[in-house]
């Protein structure tokens, strides 16, 4: 039996990157209702992933830049299309949906940690708009997250392919005809 050789697409600093923050935005909210410093400092913690993956999308390796997965409006929306008519490419690395899910989710955690230190600031201390806004945020963090996880989910069915696993492994098959690298 011919074994599948497979390709490395997601290098090690995306795939750490990536568990790393699931790990600190779960334990985020865990320790949400907690009294205590726990969850501003795993806040802080998801902030300092951010900004090492927003530095690691301009100097990774390929499947790991911005400039690769990030497409423009017309090709994201046509490309949503053809998922809704059921022909959408393989992609490689990230499809053009997927890629701009990164942006969103990556922009939400950044705002969800720029408004949990604001509720820690003399200046506001004691308002109630700043918790209310973080905890808006926090509610459309958990939007994005399940409409990733179902993106994943139909992806990975739709092109008989298992995401999780490659985000796990870093490795993909390789592409065919049909897919666009």
């Amino acid at each position: 039996m011919l074994k599948k050789i497979k390709q490395s697409i997601w290098d090690l600093p995306v795939r750490l990157l990536h568990w790393l923050l699931v790990a600190t935005i779960t334990a985020a909210w865990i320790s949400s209702h907690r009294t205590g410093s726990a969850h501003e400092y795993i806040g802080y913690g998801a902030g300092m992933i951010v900004l090492l993956r927003l530095l690691w999308g301009f100097t990774g390796n390929r499947y790991a830049r911005f400039r690769q997965f990030v497409r423009p409006a017309p090709l994201t929306l046509q490309y949503l299309r053809e998922v809704v008519q059921g022909h959408a490419a393989r992609y490689l690395g990230h499809n053009p949906l997927g890629g701009w899910m990164v942006i969103a989710l990556l922009s939400c955690v950044g705002l969800l940690v720029v408004s949990g230190w604001l509720t820690t600031t003399d200046l506001l201390w004691g308002y109630a708009w700043p918790v209310l806004l973080h905890t808006t945020i926090a509610w459309a963090l958990i939007g994005l997250i399940a409409l990733h996880i179902s993106g994943v989910l139909f992806t990975s069915w739709q092109h008989h392919e298992n995401l999780i696993a490659a985000m796990l492994t870093g490795k993909k098959a390789p592409a065919g005809d049909d897919d666009i690298e």
